[in-house]
């Protein structure tokens, strides 16, 4: 047997921790003398506690890892319980991208201060779309477009022919208590490719028709975390031109690729006329973005990355 000093030593773990183990029932020592209360370990008890260690760097908490180790586990269940680890992990990470994303976003913001921004803002007739949509309340933009992908590859593989390019309206811009933002995702599609995709989705899919809008536009090639100060050319120019807003905001993905300063998103918001508004209509001018002309067609890349094929 070995005193717990050298027990420690070879567990590279402090003497304190497993006294702490041994209180919790962790791992207890195989004796105890009674009359100095020093704790002796058998040597095949590192194992426990090379186990114990390793699922503590997975992040699983100490009672967790009680449960684990002492209720007969099976191989398939410990898998379950990883997998549910890693994409909690997953999800972490995500998180904490978004995050630094935000960071970035508000440190160039900061750059700008000082300099005149602007935007060319054009008033449009946006006409009606046949759409297939769903909701989420994805906190991030980075879960709202792996929804929005997961979305897009389901309709192809169901037969459906979605348009060029993805719509995500803002229903909600606050969520509920720990979440994010209620988005919509919609897709246009045509109406005979539809089959009975509504039904094949289990009711999370409906096929709607975007109603025809007036509205405010203007073009973003940009990190999405740096849209605020874009809403704030539309305030001013929606003020300026005697006009309300009449629904919620439209972003048209119409490039996202790997790098965020390459995301050029066409930011629509549904306008209506003020009683006695002005008749001036058009634009505000300001800056373009770079790599974009007045009427050019919005062709450019897809608007999503590729993603792993979902069973239809």
């Amino acid at each position: 047997m070995l005193k717990i000093s050298d027990f420690a030593r070879l567990g590279q773990v402090s003497m304190r921790t497993l006294r702490y183990y041994d209180e919790i029932g962790l791992l207890k020592p195989v004796q105890v003398d009674t009359l100095t209360g020093y704790r002796y370990y058998a040597v095949e008890q590192l194992t426990r506690l090379h186990r114990i260690l390793d699922l503590k760097e997975m992040g699983f908490e100490l009672a967790q890892i009680v449960q684990l180790l002492d209720e007969q586990v099976t191989p398939e269940q410990l898998r379950v319980v990883l997998q549910q680890r890693l994409a909690e992990v997953q999800q972490q990470i995500l998180i904490e991208q978004e995050r630094q994303a935000r960071i970035e976003a508000r440190l160039k913001q900061l750059v700008l201060d000082g300099q005149q921004t602007s935007y060319e803002v054009v008033l449009k007739r946006l006409k009606p779309q046949l759409v297939a949509a769903s909701r989420t309340t994805a906190p991030s933009v980075t879960l709202q477009l792996r929804f929005a992908r997961q979305m897009l590859q389901f309709l192809k593989d169901s037969g459906v022919k979605p348009g060029e390019h993805i719509l995500l309206l803002t229903l909600d811009a606050n969520g509920g208590e720990g979440e994010g933002s209620l988005v919509e995702v919609a897709i246009p599609v045509e109406g005979s490719s539809l089959g009975n995709i509504v039904e094949r989705s289990g009711g999370h899919i409906t096929i709607r028709e975007l109603p025809a809008v007036t509205a405010a536009t203007l073009l973003y090639r940009g990190d999405p975390y740096g849209l605020s100060e874009v809403y704030q050319s539309l305030a001013t120019w929606i003020e300026a031109h005697g006009y309300a807003v009449a629904g919620p905001y439209r972003h048209l993905l119409l490039q996202y690729g790997d790098e965020p300063e390459g995301c050029l998103t066409e930011v629509q918001l549904p306008v209506e006329r003020k009683e006695g508004g002005t008749s001036r209509l058009f634009f505000h001018s300001g800056r373009r973005p770079a790599g974009t002309e007045s009427g050019e067609k919005r062709a450019g890349r897809s608007c999503l990355p590729p993603v792993a094929s979902l069973k239809a």
